[in-house]
């Protein structure tokens, strides 16, 4: 081979050899762009993330600070925490700076709190991280805190509860002593005891919550069976109790409301024996002040005699004319009479709870119904709480087909009918809830009473329960979204 042939052979090596360098320097090039792009794609993605858990981060404080601030605190209490309390994150966003378990500060995040409003529980809390390395990467979370009002439950009490064969309840059932139910349950009954003698039943002790339709529950400690037939969506027992007794601090609550015309609220004091309300469609009320009622003694029917004319002496044997005075209903307000009230008729548009109690230290008085307590809509629009120190009583000339809208509360007697021996009536319908301190009942094992008696949960009260209804004493988590 000649010199000529060897100095085009070095060429050829040279020109392969730099065509592999450059091959090799682009895949070298374009693997480290790679590398390069994915570990910042990788540190942004981990920014991110870090940026929801700090966001997480300021919901479960926020749970923490109003655990501390308000569980356990009066209605009043807590309603003047959130009006002039100075809460967190309500007039101006509050940013807090988030450290990693060593310390190091990692980055923030931003609280903005919509408060309730008069009368609601419900808080709507939206929470905004960000880590230092990428604050533009921010990462929302918007929670809803509410505290389950009293209204949540089909039947809530605070004394042994029976549930005959043939009774269908749609909605939860709780109890803090013993429970018995012998019909079909298609949401959770739960009751505070373990065990109890069931004052319906000789024997043993029996489950809190238990049943004797065929085959009847084995005692304690056997096993507690399934029973889905019963109790379709289960049974548990012992869980914690209901402060019925807390509920005075409602009331107080709401009195004040009423006395303030918070929401063209009213108040009625305690002259006479009380007062009639007749709910109208029109946005209104017509108001009596009852005169006379026959309350006590033999015979007596709960009824009301005569009505006190609004200026002067005299009475009336109705209630108008004279006697006759009109409102219009607050709407998300309270109606409350500071001694007995009777209240019938139909709402439109509103709501508002009506409170029959005295604070002043008098008698409890009670709330009496004898003819229909409806709603126009059942979309949620329309809502009515009652509410009585005492009883909410059926009276016993009450219509043969009676029904009643709304959340009733017996803060320390019960919800039912008294005992007229051979006054039967045909069929009563509960559509809302209600909550008893006394064992509730509206008919009794010889007919007398309402023959059918209906309970049917109404799903709108779980997150529009009456103005100023109780409520418990923690706030919960209901609603988690990312924004």
């Amino acid at each position: 081979m000649n010199a000529k042939q060897k100095q085009c052979l070095k060429g050829s090596a040279l020109v392969y050899g730099l065509v592999i360098m450059t091959t090799v320097a682009i895949v070298l090039t374009s693997i480290l762009s790679f590398i390069a792009s994915q570990t910042k794609y990788a540190l942004r993605v981990h920014a991110r993330e870090q940026a929801l858990q700090i966001s997480e981060s300021g919901i479960h404080f926020y749970r923490w600070y109003l655990a501390h601030q308000v569980e356990g605190r009066t209605a009043q209490q807590v309603q003047d925490f959130w009006t002039s309390g100075s809460p967190y994150g309500v007039a101006t966003a509050y940013e807090v700076e988030y450290t990693d378990p060593s310390g190091d500060a990692v980055g923030k995040y931003r609280l903005e709190v919509t408060p309730p409003v008069l009368g609601s529980t419900i808080v709507t809390v939206r929470s905004t991280g960000w880590t230092y390395r990428y604050p533009s990467d921010t990462r929302s979370l918007e929670v809803r805190f509410r505290r389950p009002s009293w209204s949540e439950s089909a039947v809530l009490a605070n004394d042994f509860m029976r549930f005959g064969a043939g009774t269908e309840v749609f909605g939860t059932i709780h109890s803090n002593q013993g429970i018995r139910f012998d019909g079909v349950a298609h949401n959770i009954v739960s009751s505070s005891v373990s065990a109890h003698d069931d004052p319906d039943h000789t024997g043993e002790n029996e489950f809190g919550v238990h049943t004797h339709d065929s085959p009847t529950d084995p005692l304690p400690p056997a096993s507690v069976p399934a029973r889905t037939d019963v109790f379709e969506a289960g049974r548990t027992f012992p869980v914690a109790s209901v402060d019925f007794n807390g509920v005075l601090g409602d009331l107080s609550l709401m009195k004040s409301v009423a006395q303030a015309g918070t929401d063209g609220s009213r108040y009625f004091d305690n002259t006479d024996v009380g007062r009639r309300i007749i709910l109208k469609t029109n946005g209104t009320a017509d108001v009596c002040r009852v005169a006379s009622a026959s309350l006590t003694g033999t015979g007596h029917t709960n009824g009301i005699l005569s009505y006190r004319r609004n200026s002067g002496s005299g009475t009336c044997g109705t209630c108008s004319g004279l006697c006759l005075s009109n409102y219009p209903i607050p709407d998300n307000g309270v109606i409350f009479v500071e001694d007995n009230a009777w209240v019938e008729g139909q709402v439109n548009g509103e709501k508002v709870t009506i409170v029959a109690a005295d604070l002043l230290g008098g008698s409890p008085p009670s709330l009496y119904i004898g003819s229909d307590i409806m709603y126009s809509s059942y979309t949620g629009s329309d809502i009515i709480g009652l509410i009585a120190q005492k009883n909410i009583e059926i009276i016993r000339d009450s219509d043969t087909n009676l029904r009643i809208d709304g959340a009733l509360l017996a803060q320390a007697g019960r919800v039912g009918r008294e005992y007229y021996d051979g006054r039967v009536k045909s069929v009563i319908t509960v559509y809302g809830a209600i909550a008893t301190n006394l064992r509730y009942g509206f008919a009794y094992t010889n007919g007398t009473g309402y023959t059918t008696r209906n309970l049917y949960y109404d799903n709108n009260l779980l997150y529009y329960p009456p103005p100023y209804f109780p409520t418990g004493t923690q706030y919960e988590m209901d609603l988690w979204e990312e924004k």
